[in-house]
Order: C-alpha cells, then sequence, then structure tokens
C-alpha cells in the first residue's frame, strides 16, 4: 500500500529535521515540499513508522506493508492549506513509479485518515484526490442511484473497501466523507451509500492477499 499524510507542522524543514531524528520514532519513506522537491529517507523496502495503530482491510502491521509519503502542510496550523501544485505534479510522478516498482494497485493509495479514522486526519479535505484517480494513482466512486440510507449496508460497503469495522457509524461516515467528499455535512444520504456500494463492489480490499 501506499500511505498519504500531512505532516502538521510548521515548514518543511522542521518536518524533515523530526523525521530525521531518531528520538521521535516517527519516520517516513518520502517527504515532499511545497516547492514540490522530493525528499527520500527511508528505502521502500524497509519499515518506516508513519502509519501507527490502524488496518486497512485485513492488514493490521501497514507499516510493514507500505509507503508513507509526508506531503509538507501546515494542517490544522496553517488553517488546512490547499496542496501547491509542484507538490502535487511531484506527488504524481513519485506514485507513478512507487505503483509500477511494486506492482499496487491504485485503490491501495490510502489516507491516513483512512486506516487511523478514530486517530487521524491527514492528508485532509483540502487534498486532491480526485486528481491523483484521473491519472489512475488512486480510486473515485461512480455514483449512481442509491438505496435508502442504512448504516449497516453503508458499514459493510465501507469494510469491503477496507475501512475499519472497529468505529462507531459517526466517525465512519466522517472518515469516508473526509476523503470523498469534504464538504459534506449532516446524516448518512443516498449519494453516501452509492459511492460507498461502488468502491466496496469494483475495489474490494481482501480480494488481493496482503501477504508480503
Amino acid at each position: 500500500m501506499v500511505v498519504l499524510h500531512h505532516t502538521a507542522m510548521a515548514s518543511c524543514e522542521a518536518a524533515l529535521s523530526r523525521l530525521c531524528d531518531p528520538i521521535t520514532e516517527v519516520s517516513a519513506h518520502y517527504l515532499i515540499s511545497e516547492t514540490g522537491v522530493i525528499f527520500h529517507l527511508v528505502h521502500e523496502e524497509m519499515r518506516a513508522w508513519h502509519a501507527g495503530t490502524g488496518c486497512w482491510g485485513e492488514m493490521q502491521d501497514v507499516n510493514s506493508h507500505s509507503v508513507g509519503i509526508e506531503l509538507a502542510n501546515g494542517g490544522p496550523q496553517t488553517g488546512f492549506s490547499p496542496f501547491p501544485e509542484p507538490q502535487m505534479a511531484a506527488l504524481e510522478h513519485l506514485l507513478t513509479a512507487i505503483l509500477a516498482r511494486w506492482t499496487i494497485p491504485r485503490e491501495r493509495v490510502i489516507a491516513h485518515s483512512d486506516m487511523a479514522p478514530l486517530r487521524k486526519f491527514d492528508p485532509g479535505a483540502k487534498f486532491d484526490w480526485r486528481r491523483l484517480a484521473r491519472q489512475n494513482l488512486s480510486v473515485w466512486p461512480k455514483v449512481d442511484e442509491g438505496q435508502e440510507p442504512n448504516f449497516g449496508a453503508f458499514r459493510a460497503d465501507c469494510t469491503a473497501f477496507g475501512y475499519p469495522c472497529d468505529v462507531g457509524d459517526a466517525q465512519l461516515l466522517a472518515a469516508f466523507r473526509l476523503r470523498f467528499r469534504a464538504n459534506v455535512k449532516g446524516l448518512l444520504d443516498q449519494t453516501d451509500m452509492a459511492m460507498a456500494h461502488d468502491l466496496g463492489r469494483r475495489f474490494p480490499v481482501d480480494a488481493l492477499i496482503l501477504t508480503t
């Protein structure tokens, strides 16, 4: 898998210092600056400490099965600023190479908030997932006619896609919308249902067993 993060620090330099400090016990394979400079910090075949507690489908040890990419972005410190064009272009270039090298399917490019919805909200609402999907570097759901809102069916589809099953209804809906409907509030609706159903049907997470 590939897990995308934001640094939530004041500057790229501060994030780089923290990621290279062994005392912090935090690391990532890559850090991309706002200007598009890519820092390669950990070899891809090695385990980095970027994901923490969480899961995606049946995979509990995400750190050992993923490449972690940190995007320099202040997050809450800077009012969740957008991700600049040079940074997004660099990310697309890097993702293209990583997915090819490791034969990673595009649906396995996920947010930190996807696998750890009780703890994390990065890369956040300003991140352009639809842009990545247009480049076949992630996925975006089709929206057909949705069934009446039902949390049981919504949860089943989200779980099929990969979301953890051990979170409450509100937390699951919030994590799903953070990635796919960032500006939508309120109760579960037919669009949520349609999007989740499409993702679970087309991209079932455990159809490809993660064993390596």
